[in-house]
């Protein structure tokens, strides 16, 4: 099932996710749901907090883009619970976008590498190194879960050049390709 993606301003995109345990209700679904989601708006990744639910639970397939961005070894995963043990390397600026904030695009700089620990989908735990893109994508969708979007890491002129578009988003006067919830204002 194809959920809405909860837009900019939804107080859940800003909430340090909580962590999850086997016992959580319907994970399989909403796992499933997740990926039927993020396929449907063409995104490489997505976080729970963007499907409303403030819980450390994201998906990511970069297997997808692998050959435009120009990577080794693409992956389709779920990360449960993760926890970032290390950030290292260059500092790299790329252009990251969201599917919570549409059309909006910007520069952010990253570390070009990130070791994380997480368990699967079955509650396997991993604690794995990933560099590039995709350490990137793991990056964007990592701080989903602490609450945290890639807008807040843009530079200070392009924040006040995309101010209104923001604003625009948070009031729900845009439209997308698949379907937005947006916070209600009174």
């Amino acid at each position: 099932m194809i959920l809405p993606i909860f837009a900019l301003g939804q107080p859940v995109l800003n909430k340090v996710a909580a962590p999850i345990t086997n016992e959580y209700e319907g994970l399989k679904e909403l796992i499933d749901n997740m990926w039927e989601t993020m396929y449907h708006a063409k995104g490489v990744g997505l976080a729970a907090p963007q499907v409303g639910l403030p819980i450390r639970l994201f998906v990511i397939d970069t297997i997808q883009i692998k050959d435009e961005e120009n990577i080794n070894d693409g992956f389709k995963k779920v990360f449960i619970n993760a926890q970032r043990v290390n950030e290292d390397g260059d500092p790299f600026v790329y252009e990251e976008g969201c599917l919570s904030i549409p059309d909006i695009r910007g520069d952010v700089e990253r570390p070009s590498n990130i070791r994380i620990k997480y368990v699967d989908e079955h509650f396997v735990e991993h604690e794995e190194s990933f560099t590039g893109i995709n350490a990137r994508v793991i990056q964007h969708e990592y701080d989903h879960t602490d609450g945290i979007l890639f807008v807040e890491k843009l530079k200070p002129l392009k924040k006040k050049l995309i101010a209104r578009k923001l604003e625009n988003i948070r009031l729900g006067k845009i439209s997308a390709s698949y379907k937005l919830k947006f916070a209600k204002y009174k």
